[in-house]
């Protein structure tokens, strides 16, 4: 059973910055690709970020481009997401979560970490 451990959340002001972290338990086929999400109060959870663990091809939601930063440590099992130029819109739980190699959906998922922004 693969765990996944954020860590790194907390309260900054808008223009601030933050860096999460998410150790993996393992790095397998199912961990093919680490990925972030959050949710917002009364909201959906949205992605933000992927990458797999050769730190090639991140993808980045549009609302975060140019601001979010992810990368990957291979020999830390940790992924990471560093967060610039936060918003108050940035506001939510962020969630790292990993999909196994050859499928589609993310199957397992950490507890969340708080991230809050104020303006």
């Amino acid at each position: 059973q693969v765990q996944l451990v954020e860590s790194g959340g907390g309260l900054v002001q808008a223009g601030g910055s933050l860096r999460l972290s998410c150790v993996a338990s393992e790095r397998s086929s199912h961990t093919y690709t680490m990925g972030w999400f959050r949710q917002a109060p009364g909201k959906e959870r949205e992605f933000v970020a992927a990458i797999g663990w050769s730190g090639d091809r991140p993808y980045y939601a549009d609302s975060v481009k140019g601001r979010f930063t992810i990368s990957s440590d291979y020999a830390k099992n940790t992924v990471h997401l560093q967060m610039n130029s936060l918003r108050p819109e940035d506001t939510a739980l962020y969630y790292c979560a990993s999909r196994t190699f050859g499928t589609s959906e993310y199957g397992y998922w950490g507890q969340g970490t708080q991230v809050t922004v104020s303006s």
